[in-house]
């Protein structure tokens, strides 16, 4: 095995090439691997934009957008409620009765969103997921939005 690492490092000094292409090739590697590594880190349930959908369409899910004003009007997600996550804390009383539903919280990404899932199930809120990759992924999956 010494062997190898030798040879395999003799090569690699051998041109400055050889040494980019082995840099690219363990970044490369690095940036497939980390979602994979992440997912367990982040707070709460995720599901993507077909799983949402299913959601929506058996179990009457509620839909909350927690992206600004501005971004809200550039189109968000059919009958979605807005609620800025800035003003989740001060709102909590307009989703009281939706605590046993399942929510679905959307943001941009779906940065903000996980947050939110982890605050309302602290708040006992039992079916609350964030949209995985938020209303990019609604909108790359192809799904509608309304403006």
């Amino acid at each position: 095995m010494e062997q190898f690492f030798a040879t395999f490092f003799t090569y690699v000094k051998q041109s400055p090439l050889n040494l980019v292409l082995f840099g690219l090739a363990v970044t490369s590697g690095g940036m497939l691997l980390f979602p994979l590594l992440t997912r367990g880190m982040r707070p709460g349930a995720e599901v993507g934009p077909s799983e949402a959908v299913m959601l929506i369409n058996r179990k009457d899910a509620v839909v909350i957008d927690v992206r600004d004003e501005g971004e809200f009007k550039t189109g968000h997600i059919n009958n979605a409620r807005h609620m800025p996550e800035k003003q989740m804390a001060d709102r909590m009383k307009e989703i009281e009765k939706f605590k046993t539903k399942p929510i679905i919280i959307s943001c941009a990404s779906g940065r903000r969103s996980a947050s939110v899932v982890d605050t309302l199930k602290k708040q006992g809120f039992t079916e609350v997921v964030a949209l995985a990759g938020g209303i990019g992924a609604w909108q790359q999956a192809g799904m509608p939005l309304e403006k």
